[in-house]
């Protein structure tokens, strides 16, 4: 059994997330509280009480989807539970360097609460958009991307599933990639509820600030290798991991490639450590034959232990 741990991003969030693992640990109402300090509000009671509003705003939701994700992997690190490769989706690439012992813990929700607001300054309000496409492949979404790109600005944004690809962009651009999609035989599109069009080249003034703050931030090699989301290719040193988290906010998600390169590289069984199983049920689609857990309370985290030990 070879194991890697992997870290959700935005969307994962919900009110009373992390609730149980702060009663039930000391451990963890630690990180909640060193958060709390770094960020200037109470991180635990927006997780756990909302209200929701709040935590759906972008520089709110990032930091306190870290804390819980970093709090629920100090459980499965307390219980000797290891790990040969991490990936994290997107803002989880940060959780997954504070794993690696690359990124400290106050770094980095200090750089993801900044990530959220800088990525909420980039596009005005009501400018972006984000939709997701089921049944169609990569190369048919990305061919409606570049024919629906006379409108505006539009790409392929999540790369989550062979056929689950989330596009995005400026709005006009995005609703007539939808309207493509659909004339080309898309099994379903979801306009997706988010403030702010990530992953795409409207993110590129987020990106550039982002450096910025990276510069003043070190990052310790890493004592286990991370598997990107820009390139899916394993890294090991501070500096590639500072290029990659910026190249992040402007180009695409390749989760695919990211879950196909570490089953390559001898993974059979991921393990998800943060709020919800939404990387879970994408790994699921992408390789048939791992074994997927999760951990994000105290009841996920003996199941993963007994089926691990099975």
């Amino acid at each position: 059994m070879t194991v890697a741990f992997i870290f959700p991003g935005q969307g994962s969030q919900y009110v009373g997330m992390g609730a149980k693992l702060y009663e039930t640990s000391e451990t963890a109402r630690q990180i909640y509280h060193a958060a709390g300090k770094v960020l200037g509000f109470d991180v635990a009671q927006l997780c756990h009480q909302g209200p929701a509003d709040r935590l759906n705003r972008t520089e709110y939701t990032q930091p306190a989807i870290l804390t819980t994700s970093v709090a629920a992997w100090t459980l499965v690190k307390e219980k000797g539970l290891s790990a040969s490769m991490l990936a994290g989706h997107s803002l989880g690439e940060y959780t997954a360097l504070v794993a690696a012992g690359s990124l400290a813990f106050s770094d980095a929700v200090a750089l993801v609460q900044k990530r959220g607001r800088y990525m909420q300054e980039a596009v005005p309000a009501g400018v972006g958009a984000m939709a997701a496409v089921l049944g169609l492949d990569r190369t048919a979404v990305e061919a409606i991307c570049e024919a629906a790109s006379v409108h505006g600005v539009v790409s392929t944004a999540n790369i989550n599933s062979p056929v689950q690809i989330v596009i995005g962009g400026e709005r006009r651009a995005v609703e007539a990639a939808m309207a493509l999609a659909k004339e080309r035989g898309a099994k379903r599109i979801i306009p997706l509820a988010v403030s702010v069009p990530s992953h795409c080249a409207l993110m590129k003034p987020a990106a550039e600030r982002l450096a910025r703050d990276l510069s003043g931030v070190t990052l310790r090699p890493l004592q286990i290798p991370i598997v990107t989301n820009v390139d899916a290719a394993p890294i090991t040193s501070g500096d590639s991991a500072k290029t990659a988290l910026v190249g992040q906010l402007a180009a695409p998600v390749l989760w695919v490639d990211s879950v196909q390169r570490m089953v390559q590289d001898g993974i059979t069984t991921f393990v998800e450590i943060g709020p919800g199983t939404v990387l879970s049920g994408l790994v699921k689609r992408i390789a048939k034959d791992v074994t997927i857990c999760h951990v994000e309370d105290p009841d996920s985290l003996e199941a993963t232990l007994r089926e691990l030990a099975a």
